[in-house]
């Protein structure tokens, strides 16, 4: 069988598809893939980092309002689907997958014009602009929390299956995973991080709770400031950093610092809350307020919802605020026990098989 997947432009897409496409060879090892992008879209990079081949056509997103650059986006758009109907014929695939951002507008429109079976997975509440237009004519549509069900028409064809996540996740021994952090097994840990890029606000918040309260903070707390953030903080604090407190540039071993967190205080990415309530991780969770149409916001009232989250938006957010959300937290077992309850609940550990099966149940109605 041949799968062509597209979606593009941040790893909040693009993961997601370079996920489907390993389970996709995991049960078919004979299987052809070829991912659909751009040159100037993290496509570009961790797709072929991950050995798959891909191509590649012109095309932008477009703007909220009309600028100059609207017409260019528009005959981009137009040639693109010439490039992307010559992909299709010289490629032939048996099923299309798209999984957002707006490159995989056009790639998965041409392949319903051919017919071919088609479909698209939402990581979000809310859903992108790309997938609500797809969802009327695509065969079907994989969502990750059940808030967008009603956010699309069509609702029979809409199947709640998760965002899939790594599996070694799974597999990670929490004592285990302590002892290699060099943590102390008597003390909870706290683990602030904003992504891959690092989260300023949170930042400071955290570099003011060292400067004022650093010598009392009891449990164990490890910031990810992002890489580009990492000197900047460390300017930020004024006093000896405690030993109990770590400041690292970026955490290669998420998996392991997850496996062993007790509380965790993040933005609302999909991805990072498909990983925590898959481990029934407890968090405070700051919204970036700069993604398009707020969804990291909806992502989050989601957990909040279902009691497995505590949201403070960033507007709202200082650095007493959040010690005092932390203590209250950390000092409550027993709330705590319930909020990974909760996370537990929301989390879907199978979402790649799910969305696999949803896949060929897709094909096989359009034999």
């Amino acid at each position: 069988m041949r799968y062509l997947i597209s979606g593009g432009g941040t790893g909040g897409h693009i993961n997601p598809g370079i996920a489907i496409a390993k389970e996709i060879l995991s049960r078919e090892p004979d299987a052809d893939i070829l991912f659909v992008g751009t040159k100037h879209g993290l496509e570009s990079k961790l797709v072929p980092r991950e050995g798959f081949p891909i191509e590649y056509i012109e095309v932008s997103g477009f703007k909220r309002k009309l600028t100059a650059d609207t017409l260019k986006t528009v005959v981009r758009l137009v040639k693109s689907f010439g490039a992307i109907k010559k992909i299709i014929k010289e490629f032939r695939p048996d099923a299309v997958i798209g999984t957002g951002g707006y490159v995989c507008g056009p790639v998965v429109f041409s392949a319903t014009l051919k017919k071919i079976p088609t479909l698209i997975h939402e990581q979000n509440a809310f859903p992108g602009v790309t997938n609500k237009i797809l969802s009327h004519f695509v065969d079907s549509v994989a969502i990750s929390f059940e808030e967008s069900r009603a956010r699309f028409k069509g609702k029979a064809k809409v199947t709640l299956t998760g965002n899939p996540v790594r599996g070694e996740l799974f597999s990670i021994d929490r004592t285990e995973a302590r002892k290699k952090l060099e943590l102390d097994p008597n003390k909870p840990l706290v683990v602030v991080f904003g992504g891959s890029l690092g989260a300023e606000h949170l930042n400071q918040c955290v570099a003011d709770m060292v400067n004022l309260h650093g010598s009392e903070i009891p449990y164990q707390l490890i910031l990810a400031t992002g890489m580009k953030h990492f000197e900047q903080v460390m300017k930020a604090i004024k006093v000896p950093v405690p030993p109990n407190i770590r400041i690292e540039p970026y955490l290669y071993n998420m998996g392991e610092v997850l496996a062993s967190c007790d509380l965790a205080v993040c933005r609302g990415g999909a991805i990072t809350l498909s990983e925590l309530t898959a481990l029934g991780v407890p968090a405070i969770l700051v919204p970036s307020p700069y993604v398009a149409e707020n969804h990291q916001e909806y992502n989050a009232r989601a957990l909040e919802h279902r009691g497995a989250a505590v949201v403070i938006l960033q507007s709202q957010l200082t650095s007493e605020i959040l010690y005092g959300q932390i203590q209250k937290l950390i000092a409550n077992s027993d709330l705590r026990a319930k909020m990974s309850a909760g996370s537990k609940k929301m989390g879907i550990r199978d979402a790649s098989s799910t969305i696999y099966f949803l896949l060929k149940k897709t094909m096989s109605a359009r034999l």
